[in-house]
């Protein structure tokens, strides 16, 4: 089965300041941001990838772009990899949000929130599985495939893919320039590492 790269974007001064990015374009890697993403090129120098998968966020592709430089291959752009759509939060700093009930959900019980004029936590998350299942379904089995996303849905996607309910996502770790190992194939998957940030040894596990 294909392994799987599930790579966050670099460090950005939304990440820095707190706040929520959501779709709002014009995000872009901040200088640790940069550094992030070079570090990844040159941990996955040696890894034989196929292919490179994007979200469209600015923040995402200028991870990935150092990556698909030193492979020599084209990124891929996904819209179905972006970040969640938090709708009326894009913009707010989440320490104010914090304070609010919704808040409370969002950590407690994510299944039953949808942000106002977003998407719920489920409706990226199917979103997510479907781009992913057509991702999986063009690649051989030994394929080594990146995708560079963000944190949510990373963690939504390992969720779906170990059988972890919606609701324990959050228990889940992804920093900024990190990246989790899978496999996955049709029917299976398999968590190697998560949430594993450069210098990182490199090693094929056959599947």
């Amino acid at each position: 089965m294909p392994l799987l790269l599930l790579i966050r974007h670099g460090e950005n001064e939304y990440v820095k300041t707190g706040k929520l990015a959501g779709h709002l374009p014009g995000v872009h890697l901040n200088a640790r941001g940069r550094q992030q993403a070079e570090g990844l090129a040159k941990a996955l120098a040696h890894v034989p990838l196929k292919a490179i998968y994007s979200s469209t966020l600015e923040r995402a592709v200028e991870t990935a772009e150092p990556i698909a430089q030193a492979h020599k291959i084209k990124i891929q752009l996904r819209p179905d990899l972006r970040d969640n759509d938090i709708g009326k939060w894009q913009g707010r700093s989440w320490k104010v949000l914090r304070r609010t009930k919704k808040w409370k959900l969002v950590q407690r019980a994510p299944s039953r929130f949808k942000f106002p004029e977003g998407e719920s936590f489920l409706e990226t998350q199917t979103r997510l599985a479907s781009c992913l299942d057509e991702i999986v379904a063009s690649h051989k089995p030994r394929d080594i495939v990146a995708l560079v996303f963000h944190a949510d849905p990373v963690k939504l996607l390992v969720a779906h893919l170990i059988g972890l309910p919606l609701d324990n996502f959050q228990r889940l770790s992804c920093d900024t320039g990190s990246v989790t190992f899978m496999y996955v194939g049709e029917g299976s998957a398999h968590l190697i590492r998560l949430n594993q940030q450069p210098p990182f040894e490199f090693k094929i596990n056959k599947k």
